[in-house]
C-alpha cells in the first residue's frame, strides 16, 4: 500500500511539474507576444516617436533638463529663486536616477497634475500649470520619444531647504492651479487655436512672461504682461532677467508686425530686435525647430492678445537728462538720434518692449554684457554690440536707461544705480 501511494505521489509530482513547465512556457510565450505587441504598438512607432521629438522641442525640455557640460536631458540645471535653488530632474530613461521606471500614466499625471511617479508633488518650477493643457496623445508621444534617449546615470544635487518641503503644495495647488486640457475656442480660427495651444501649453510662455504674486504663482489677470526670471549663475554672479510684455500694449508688441514677430521667433532676429539672454536658448533649442505654420500660429495668437500692463508716465526729466550725453557718445552711432535704428546699424529703441519693460533687468544686462548671441543666431548686417561693464559706472547705466525709457515716446519707471549694481 505504501509503495502504491509513493508511486502515486511521484506521479502526481511529475504531473504537477509538467503542468508547471507548460504553464511557464505558455506564460513566457504570452509575455513575449505581449512584449512584441507593445513594441509594435502605435506608441513606439517611428511616426509617434518623431512627433514626440518635435513636441519635446516645442516644450523646450532640453534647456531646462540639461546642466552646463552635462548630457542632454540628464537634469541638474540650477534655478535660483527668492526661496532658494531648485535643480531640474533627470528625464532620461535611466531606471535608477531617471524616469526609466515611469509609465505613460506616470508622465500624464506629472504633466496634468504635478504629481511624480513616486506619488510626491512637484514644484511648479516644473510648469505643470501650463502642461496640464497638453493633450493626452501629445504627452504619450513625448513619452515615446523620451524612452529612446540614452539612459544617463546622474542624480542632481539636493534642492535648497525650502524646496525639500512639499507639504504645502496641496494648498498651493488649491489656490493657484486649475487642471484641465486645452479647450479650443469655437469663435476663433484653427490657426488661432493652434497658436493658443502651443503658447499656453507646451510653450509655457507665461512662465517667464507673466508677473507672479508673493507665492510665485502667475497672476492670470496680467497674463503675458511681462515677468521676472532668474537665469542662474554666470561668472559667479546670479543674473536676473525680465520677460517682456507679449501683449499688444505700447510697452509690448504693439510696434511689431506679424511678419517681424515670425522672423524673430524662427531665427532670433528681425528688424525689431535680436535675441539675447534666456531667449537665446528658447530660439536655438525650441522655436527654430518648429514648422513655419506653427510659428505663424504662435505669432498670430500673440498679436491677438489685448493690451495689458501698467501705464507709466515718463521718468523724471532730471533722471534722463544726464543720460542724453552718454547715449550720444556710446549709442547714437548705431541706434541713431531718433532711436529708430536701421538695417545697417542696430535695432530700434523707440517702442522697444525691452527698453520699456517694468523690470529693467534685461536692458541693464544687455548694456553691461552685450547680447551674447550663440553661433546659431545671426543679427544680419547689424554690428556686434559693444558691452560696457568696464566702461560705464552704475550711475551712468541708470542715466542712459532713463534717457532711453523716456525718449521717442517711450515710457517706463525710473532706473536707479542700485538696479545696475545688482546686475554686475
Amino acid at each position: 500500500m505504501k509503495t502504491t501511494r509513493a508511486v502515486a505521489g511521484v506521479g502526481a509530482a511529475i504531473l504537477v511539474g509538467i503542468a508547471t513547465v507548460l504553464l511557464l512556457f505558455v506564460r513566457s510565450k504570452m509575455d513575449g507576444e505581449l512584449y512584441r505587441a507593445a513594441a509594435a504598438s502605435p506608441i513606439d512607432s517611428g511616426e509617434v516617436i518623431a512627433r514626440g521629438k518635435y513636441l519635446a522641442a516645442a516644450g523646450n525640455c532640453v534647456s531646462c533638463h540639461s546642466r552646463s557640460g552635462g548630457a542632454p536631458f540628464s537634469g541638474g540645471r540650477p534655478f535660483t529663486t527668492a526661496f532658494g535653488t531648485i535643480y531640474s530632474s533627470n528625464i532620461t530613461p535611466d531606471v535608477e536616477t531617471g524616469i526609466g521606471r515611469w509609465t505613460m500614466t506616470d508622465l500624464r499625471r506629472a504633466m496634468f497634475e504635478g504629481i511624480a511617479a513616486g506619488g510626491y508633488r512637484l514644484f511648479p518650477a516644473f510648469p505643470y500649470t501650463s502642461f496640464t493643457k497638453v493633450s493626452p496623445q501629445d504627452v504619450d508621444a513625448i513619452y515615446a520619444y523620451l524612452r529612446t534617449l540614452t539612459p544617463v546615470r546622474y542624480s542632481p544635487p539636493a534642492n535648497g531647504i525650502v524646496f525639500r518641503q512639499r507639504w504645502g503644495l496641496s494648498l498651493w495647488n488649491a489656490l493657484f492651479f486649475k487642471a484641465g486640457r486645452f479647450e479650443p475656442d469655437s469663435k476663433q480660427s484653427a490657426e488661432w487655436n493652434r497658436g493658443a495651444y502651443l503658447v499656453e501649453g507646451l510653450g509655457h510662455c507665461g512662465a517667464c512672461h507673466s508677473p507672479r504674486n508673493a507665492f510665485m504663482a502667475e497672476i492670470s489677470s496680467e497674463a503675458y504682461a511681462g515677468g521676472q526670471l532668474q537665469a542662474g549663475v554666470t561668472d559667479g554672479v546670479t543674473r536676473r532677467w525680465s520677460g517682456v510684455n507679449l501683449t499688444t500694449a505700447k510697452t509690448g508688441l504693439a510696434a511689431w508686425s506679424l511678419r517681424q514677430l515670425e522672423q524673430y521667433l524662427k531665427s532670433g532676429f528681425s528688424m525689431r530686435a535680436g535675441a539675447f539672454g534666456p531667449m537665446n536658448e528658447v530660439i536655438v533649442n525650441s522655436l527654430r525647430n518648429l514648422r513655419d505654420e506653427d510659428i505663424h500660429a504662435i505669432a498670430s495668437y500673440l498679436k491677438s492678445l489685448p493690451p495689458k500692463g501698467t501705464s507709466h508716465a515718463n521718468v523724471a526729466v532730471d533722471a534722463a537728462r544726464t543720460g542724453a550725453a552718454i547715449y550720444k557718445e556710446h549709442c547714437e552711432e548705431c541706434h541713431l538720434a531718433s532711436g529708430r535704428g536701421g538695417m545697417l546699424s542696430g535695432p530700434p529703441l523707440a517702442g522697444s518692449a525691452v527698453v520699456q519693460a517694468d523690470d529693467p533687468a534685461s536692458l541693464i544686462n544687455t548694456i553691461l554684457y552685450g547680447p551674447e548671441a550663440p553661433k546659431e543666431i545671426s543679427f544680419g548686417s547689424w554690428e556686434t554690440m559693444k558691452f560696457y561693464n568696464d566702461v560705464l559706472t552704475d550711475a551712468d547705466i541708470a542715466a542712459i536707461c532713463n534717457y532711453m525709457r523716456s525718449s521717442w515716446g517711450n515710457a517706463a519707471p525710473a532706473v536707479t544705480a542700485r538696479d545696475a549694481a545688482e546686475q554686475r
